[in-house]
C-alpha cells in the first residue's frame, strides 16, 4: 500500500518498552489531530485483557460511543460459523447448492470460499445504485436478487476479491441453520457471554443517541453524513460497538473462550493475503491479525498481536488524515520503534522551490490536473476547480479546506493525492 509521508517534529515515545505505560506521544498526536480537524473518533489499547490506553477525539465522542464497525463485523460472522462447524452442522467443504442452489457457481462455491473471498460471486453494492437506497430496508429476496441477476465477477477459487456478498450469504447460512435471525444469533453466541456491554446489531434507521453521526469534511467543516440501513449488510456489516468492546472481543477470540484453537489457526490461514476470517497487520517481528471496517463516513480498524497479547481498536466517524497513518502511529508505539508526529504546521517556499511542482500530470485512469504559480501560491486545477496546495514540508503540501494531501516525488514527476483512503498516483506529461 501506498502511504502519503510527512516529515514530522516530535518524538513519539515508545508505549510498552517498560512498565511505566507513556501516553504523552499517543495524546500529542490526537490533540494535534483535533486541533487541525483532521479526525473524529475514539481508540483503546488493551494488553493481556487490560486497558492501557483510550482516547477519545470529537467533541460528540465518549469511552462509551458506539460506532458502526462496518466489516469487522465479518469476524463475528467467521466466529459464528467456526461455532457451527466445531458443533458438526457445517462444514468447510459444504457447497453453497446445500442452501442457495439458484445462484451462479452454487454447486462447485464452498463454505471456506465464501469465508475466504474467493467465491466470485458478484457483490450486492456494486452495479445497482446503491447510493440511491443504502438508507432503505431491503429484504433477503432482493438482495439476493441482486446477486443472482449479475454475472460473477470470476470463476471460483481463481483468486481472492473483497466482496460483501460472500458475509452476506454466510449470514443467510447461519439463520437457515439456526432457524432465528442473525442479530439473535450473534447476541447469543458471542455478545452475551463475553458481556459486551457496548456492542449490538444495527437493524434501525439513522442514529440512535448513544452512537456516533457520521461526517465527512467539507470548507473546513464537517458535514454529517447520510446513514446507510445496516440491516441490509447483515453479517458482512451491521454491527455497532465501542473500541473498548472490541479489544475484548479479539482477545477472548485469541484466548479460546469462542472457538478452538484448530478453528482460529484456520481463520489465520492466508491465501493472497487473505485469511477465512482475518486479514495480517504488522510486520515480520510483530504478526498480527484482525479486520478493517467502512461504511458511510465511519471507518475502524481491530488488530491483536498475539505474541504480546495486544489488541488495538480505532473506530472513526470523521475521517481526513488517513486512518492507516493514524494507525501506524500507534503501531509503532506500542512496539517502542522510534517515531515522529505530524506537526501540519505551514512552511513558506519561495518560487523557485515551488516550480518543479509546476506542469501537467496525468493518471492511467484518465485523471488529470494542472499545476501552476499565482502570486507565489500552488494551486492545482482539477476539472476547473483550483485548490491551493500549501508546503508542509518541502515536498508535501495539504489543501485545508477539503481536507486533501499531495506528495510530489522524483523532483515533482510524480504526484500522489491523498483523499482519506483513496490514493491517486499521477506522472508529469
Amino acid at each position: 500500500m501506498i502511504r502519503v509521508v510527512i516529515f514530522f517534529s516530535l518524538w513519539l515515545p515508545p508505549l510498552f518498552t517498560s512498565a511505566q505505560l507513556t501516553t504523552s506521544g499517543l495524546d500529542s498526536l490526537f490533540n494535534r489531530l483535533a486541533a487541525n480537524q483532521l479526525a473524529k473518533g475514539s481508540i483503546a489499547i488493551t494488553q493481556n485483557g487490560e486497558l492501557r490506553y483510550q482516547r477519545s477525539v470529537g467533541s460528540d465522542q465518549l469511552a462509551q460511543t458506539q460506532f458502526r464497525v462496518g466489516s469487522i463485523t465479518k469476524i463475528f460472522t467467521a466466529v459464528l460459523v467456526y461455532q457451527l462447524i466445531e458443533a458438526h452442522q457445517l462444514r468447510l467443504t459444504d457447497k453453497l447448492s446445500r442452501f442457495f442452489p439458484d445462484l451462479a457457481n452454487a454447486h462447485t462455491i464452498t463454505i471456506a470460499q465464501l469465508v475466504g473471498h474467493r467465491s466470485g460471486l458478484a457483490s450486492f453494492t456494486n452495479n445497482t445504485d446503491y447510493d440511491t437506497w443504502k438508507d432503505q430496508p431491503k429484504t433477503h429476496a432482493e438482495l439476493l436478487t441482486m446477486i443472482k441477476t449479475q454475472k460473477p465477477d470470476f470463476e471460483p477459487d481463481a483468486r481472492a476479491d473483497y466482496n460483501n456478498s460472500n458475509y452476506l450469504l454466510l449470514s443467510y447460512i447461519l439463520e437457515q441453520l439456526y432457524r432465528k435471525p442473525y442479530k439473535a444469533i450473534v447476541t447469543e453466541k458471542i455478545i452475551q457471554p463475553l458481556a459486551l456491554k457496548h456492542t449490538y446489531y444495527g437493524d434501525h434507521a439513522g442514529f440512535q443517541a448513544q452512537e456516533a453521526v457520521s461526517y465527512k469534511y467539507v470548507n473546513q467543516a464537517w458535514k454529517a453524513d447520510r446513514a446507510a440501513y445496516l440491516d441490509n449488510f447483515s453479517g458482512a456489516g451491521a454491527i455497532l460497538s465501542t473500541p473498548g468492546d472490541l479489544c475484548q472481543f479479539i482477545t477472548s477470540l485469541f484466548s479460546g473462550r469462542l472457538i478452538s484453537q484448530q478453528s482460529l489457526d484456520t481463520m489465520k490461514q492466508m491465501q493472497d493475503g487473505y485469511g477465512k476470517g482475518l486479514f495480517p497487520y504488522g510486520d515480520a517481528l510483530h504478526p498480527g491479525y484482525g479486520h478493517n471496517g467502512k461504511t458511510e463516513g465511519f471507518a475502524a480498524s481491530l488488530q491483536y498481536y498475539p505474541q504480546s497479547h495486544l489488541a488495538i481498536a480505532y473506530c472513526t466517524n470523521g475521517e481526513v488524515y488517513p486512518k492507516a497513518q493514524i494507525l501506524q502511529h500507534v503501531f509503532k508505539a506500542c512496539f517502542g520503534m522510534a517515531d515522529t508526529l505530524p506537526t501540519f504546521k505551514p512552511i513558506a517556499l519561495t518560487s523557485p522551490q515551488l516550480e518543479p511542482f509546476t506542469g501537467r500530470y496525468g493518471a492511467s485512469s484518465g485523471m488529470e490536473v494542472s499545476n501552476r504559480l499565482d502570486s507565489g501560491k500552488l494551486l492545482l486545477s482539477l476539472k476547473g476547480q483550483d485548490f491551493e496546495l500549501t508546503p508542509i514540508a518541502t515536498n508535501e503540501f495539504w489543501n485545508k479546506a477539503y481536507g486533501f494531501f499531495f506528495r510530489f516525488a522524483n523532483g515533482g514527476q510524480q504526484l500522489m493525492i491523498h483523499d482519506v483512503d483513496a490514493i491517486y498516483e499521477l506522472t508529469k506529461r
